[in-house]
């Protein structure tokens, strides 16, 4: 969507920026793994196919996306491409036409050696944080694969409670809502976190 397409979000360990078409090469690369694509349940694209989708995902009203950088790296390369601080994404979908508080988030921490490290954490208390105060959402979703023990834990220590199991699409359903309490939480959690302009220079051509 536009409305995050002149945000920068600098947290501790990750700053998120919004996906343009500098960040496609590198994300086309991470998603010719099989791995990545068994975890995303993605088919593999062409990098044009890739260009279509970040333009297509920039201008629906219902995804907000932005890529994760790592903040240390990011921090020690000011002024570089950011291609070589990428190390994943995270998005939200608003998934229910008739109710805009509702959005479907998913995170992806592309790189392996990126893992385990508390980045994706950070990614997503900062992209709920922005979906709460920028976007109105009162409800999540979760969708994660039943052998993704990663993601599981992660979004279970966020607070999300499961609410289904399919068999069927091998997938795990949780929930959170935003109540007053949890609010708090999400806002105490991320009271660190500074919303900047984003580089101009980094601007998509209208």
């Amino acid at each position: 969507m536009r409305l995050n397409a002149n945000t920068l979000l600098q947290g501790k360990k990750v700053v998120l920026v919004p996906y343009t078409s500098e960040h496609v090469p590198r994300y086309h690369e991470w998603m010719q793994s099989e791995e990545l694509q068994r975890l995303t349940a993605s088919e593999p694209l062409s990098l044009e196919q890739e260009h279509a989708m970040q333009h297509s995902w920039r201008e629906d009203a219902d995804k907000c996306t932005f890529i994760v950088l790592d903040a240390q790296q990011w921090r020690a390369q000011p002024g570089s491409a950011e291609e070589g601080c990428m190390v994943g994404d995270v998005n939200l979908f608003l998934t229910d036409p008739g109710d805009p508080t509702v959005a479907e988030i998913e995170v992806m921490i592309a790189e392996p050696s990126c893992r385990g490290r508390g980045l994706g954490t950070e990614a997503v208390l900062m992209m709920m944080a922005y979906g709460v105060s920028k976007l109105g959402l009162t409800r999540f979703e979760a969708k994660i694969g039943q052998g993704n023990e990663a993601s599981l834990r992660l979004f279970q220590k966020l607070h999300f409670a499961q609410v289904a199991v399919s068999d069927i699409f091998q997938e795990v359903t949780l929930h959170l809502t935003v109540s007053e309490p949890e609010r708090q939480w999400l806002l105490e959690q991320t009271c660190h976190v500074a919303e900047k302009p984003y580089r101009a220079s980094a601007a998509e051509p209208h």
